[in-house]
């Protein structure tokens, strides 16, 4: 049986940072990866931005992870001239009586270091952006937008050129703990068998199952696995706006909001939609929604201009009414199986995060608990 230091299961943005981390301590590297290439999940079904780090609980590591992520996100684009851009955001209150709301974000954006945001008024607002039509806003001019494939294709290359391999249509199927490391069973062409000191499960949306199919991992270590899909619909025509328009949270997600992309085509979403497996249709009937939301901060929306775009899927570990979950990274210290980590819920803002979470993940692998 083959024996493999660190073996890092999905080759997602998130899993690609976690073995360029790992490749350049010197660590001999296997990525698995169930798909015929990389990034072709969570990673490719996102809205590419680039978050500053505003909504999340101060001390949490999506706060931390974000922030962190964001700085290292930028300076490894500038160096490596990976198209992108900090475009700024409005997070918009649409109505006097949001006004609160908004001051909460930025109060809460304040507690995580973030120190360059901007209150506006209706007017301050229509000088940046006269298309708005709202009470006010908070400008984020640290949020911006990348090409998400050209950023994993350079973390790849890099986990590469410090010699980390990558098995494409290769799922894992399940595995269990031996006296020498863990074992996994890997499907395929033909079925295989390798055993790891180091596995870590960058699974995304199949995170909690994997978990579930390794044996002498208990029960009650793994949460529960929610998914929340969510749709987008693309701007036909000539979009008014130069900053990404971001509406006040709702429960489950950041709102529909407007984003634009590297070569200014704009798309709205996501919205919120629970759901029992991750499925990828977008109902054109649901349109009828996001006129009705971006109408509330954009009026002059004519009809007809919405196209339905793609739909992604969140890997969240809570469920409809529940305060939103952490990032969970847990390590053997959490769940006692020596040489697993397992990253749940890594939902947005898990591309802005990814590079630092590679950072944490290799932390853990340093220490060796």
């Amino acid at each position: 049986m083959e024996n493999i230091d660190c073996v890092v299961i999905g080759a997602g943005v998130v899993g690609l940072a976690c073995a360029r981390a790992l490749a350049a301590q010197g660590r001999e590297v296997l990525v698995l990866e169930r798909e015929s290439t990389f990034g072709t999940g969570i990673s490719s079904r996102n809205s590419e931005v680039i978050h500053a780090g505003l909504y999340y609980a101060p001390g949490s590591l999506k706060a931390r992870l974000c922030v962190e992520g964001r700085q290292l996100l930028y300076a490894f684009c500038d160096e490596r001239a990976i198209p992108h851009a900090r475009c700024g955001k409005l997070i918009v209150a649409a109505r006097a009586e949001q006004a609160d709301t908004l001051r909460q974000i930025q109060t809460r954006a304040e507690a995580n270091g973030i120190g360059d945001l901007r209150e506006l008024d209706r007017a301050a607002v229509a000088a940046l952006e006269p298309a708005l039509d709202v009470h006010a806003a908070l400008l984020s001019p640290s949020t911006g937008i990348v090409d998400s494939h050209a950023l994993m294709l350079a973390l790849l290359g890099d986990a590469e050129r410090d010699r980390a391999m990558f098995a494409f249509g290769s799922p894992v199927l399940g595995g269990h703990q031996n006296s020498n490391g863990i074992v996994l069973q890997i499907g395929g062409e033909a079925e295989t068998a390798l055993r790891a000191c180091w596995v870590i499960n960058a699974s995304g949306l199949d995170a909690v199952a994997f978990g579930s199919r390794i044996r002498g991992m208990a029960a009650e270590n793994l949460p529960r696995a929610w998914f929340a899909r969510g749709v987008y619909f693309t701007l036909s025509g000539k979009v008014p706006f130069s900053r990404l328009i971001y509406p006040i949270p709702e429960s489950g997600g950041l709102g529909v909001h407007l984003t634009l992309d590297l070569g200014g085509q704009a798309k709205f979403g996501p919205d919120v939609e629970w759901i029992e497996t991750p499925a990828y249709d977008v109902d054109p009937a649901r349109a009828a929604q996001f006129y009705a939301a971006i109408r509330s901060w954009w009026p002059a929306l004519e009809d007809g201009r919405l196209v339905p775009g793609y739909a992604g899927v969140r890997p969240k570990i809570a469920g409809p009414g529940m305060p939103d979950a952490d990032f969970r990274i847990d390590g053997p210290g959490r769940h006692g199986v020596p040489g697993l980590i397992h990253l749940f819920g890594i939902e947005s803002p898990g591309l802005t995060a990814a590079m630092a979470i590679g950072r944490y993940v290799a932390g853990i692998v340093c220490r060796g608990k």
